[in-house]
């Protein structure tokens, strides 16, 4: 691993919702999150190029994307993505943007070429701070069936010297869609909009 990336430690978690209060589903939807814990390395002083780390972080996201489409059950599962970053106090809100291709193209890329932008989120917190990931379909920004957000933390991260790298996938969108708009079955373009 490159010196620059140095993990403590890998949090997974993986919902099955069946229903929120309407007619329950045989198959449940999965919604699930990993959260790579990292040292930050220009933690506590400014550091005018930060883009070593983000190619550094490139192969930590595509094993990051690879194992959560093997939790929620293979590429052909996964519906809807997302990303987001929580930095330490002694970070800069910056060091969280280094996740943008190494956790978006990463993901596109474990999934075959997703067409649309992963939405994303990011924040300085302290340790056990919440994120709330913006989720959306992979192949179409439009379908509003499948906005979502998933809210992650870890219970002892970030401390003031870390990172939290999170990625987001859904096997669907939310569970009793009635808001009309675009549905998945009517994705026409392959502009990752429409």
């Amino acid at each position: 691993m490159n010196d620059l990336i140095k993990v403590r430690k890998i949090v997974t978690h993986v919902e099955n919702i069946f229903h929120e209060g309407g007619p329950a589903h045989k198959e449940p939807i999965k919604k699930g999150a990993v959260l790579i814990v990292l040292e930050n390395p220009y933690a506590g002083s400014y550091v005018e190029d930060i883009t070593p780390m983000m190619e550094a972080l490139k192969p930590i996201g595509l094993e990051a994307a690879n194992q959560l489409i093997e939790l929620l059950g293979g590429v052909e599962q996964i519906q809807s993505y997302g990303k987001g970053s929580i930095v330490g106090e002694a970070g800069e809100l910056e060091h969280g943007a280094l996740w943008h291709v190494p956790g978006g193209y990463a993901m596109r890329e474990a999934l075959g070429g997703a067409l649309s932008i992963v939405p994303s989120a990011k924040k300085v917190g302290g340790i056990g701070c919440c994120l709330d990931i913006p989720i959306g379909h992979i192949n179409a920004s439009y379908v509003r069936s499948h906005f979502d957000a998933m809210e992650v933390y870890v219970q002892d991260a970030p401390r003031a010297n870390e990172i939290i790298y999170g990625l987001v996938m859904t096997t669907g969108g939310r569970i009793h869609p009635r808001v009309g708009g675009l549905e998945a079955d009517q994705i026409s373009a392959n502009d990752g909009l429409r």
